[in-house]
């Protein structure tokens, strides 16, 4: 289910338009060289005609609405604020409107990835860094432990590694990790289970300061 297609929203000068025009009979060309002239009811009339199928385009892109809405706002705007980017002679204005609002899509998927990528590895570098101690030897054992942690989550195949960092240092659930990363949830259970009984195996060896074995 894609929902709604969102509202056109384009800022645009009250005194804009072409008056006495029927932009309803206009071909999308036409529509177009309205738009250079900055008549707001031709592209309207465009959003009507194809808005549509844009976002379609961009919610199987983005698989998330406020994306997909986002993306054909821009498209919508990107042809607003330079109508002369479309040239007849590269395909129908259709496609070409398709083909940006795909771009924005791809644009907006990738901002949010970066984004969460960064979020993730902040968390995760968060949670390892050993805290504060004014004792020495603490402190000491607090970077050992840390160290011997990093080199275990790195030893994880990259799917057990990222749901584990996603539910512990990202605080996300098993649902919305599911959703992050496009996998039934059954996967991302089974991925987190076997994560922890290889984090269990390789840390058993690391006991405490005084601990027989490790001072």
């Amino acid at each position: 289910m894609t929902g709604p297609r969102p509202t056109l929203e384009v800022a645009v000068h009250p005194a804009s338009g072409t008056p006495g025009t029927n932009r309803d009979n206009l071909d999308d060309v036409g529509l177009v060289e309205l738009v250079s002239g900055r008549d707001p009811e031709a592209l309207r009339v465009l959003y009507q005609r194809h808005g549509n199928a844009c976002y379609r385009l961009a919610w199987r892109v983005t698989a998330n609405q406020v994306l997909a809405e986002d993306a054909v706002q821009e498209a919508f705007t990107g042809l607003w604020r330079d109508p002369a980017a479309y040239r007849p002679g590269q395909g129908s204005v259709r496609a070409w409107l398709l083909a940006l609002a795909h771009h924005k899509a791809v644009d907006a998927v990738r901002r949010e990835t970066a984004q969460q990528r960064r979020q993730d590895a902040h968390a995760a570098q968060h949670a390892l860094d050993p805290p504060p101690a004014p004792d020495p030897a603490a402190a000491a054992w607090a970077g050992i432990r840390a160290e011997k942690v990093r080199a275990a989550l790195a030893e994880l195949p990259g799917p057990q590694r990222q749901a584990l960092a996603l539910a512990y240092f990202g605080g996300y659930t098993q649902r919305e990790i599911a959703e992050l990363t496009g996998v039934p949830l059954g996967t991302v259970k089974t991925r987190m289970f076997n994560a922890m009984r290889r984090l269990q195996i390789r840390l058993a060896a690391v006991g405490s300061p005084g601990e027989e074995g490790m001072w």
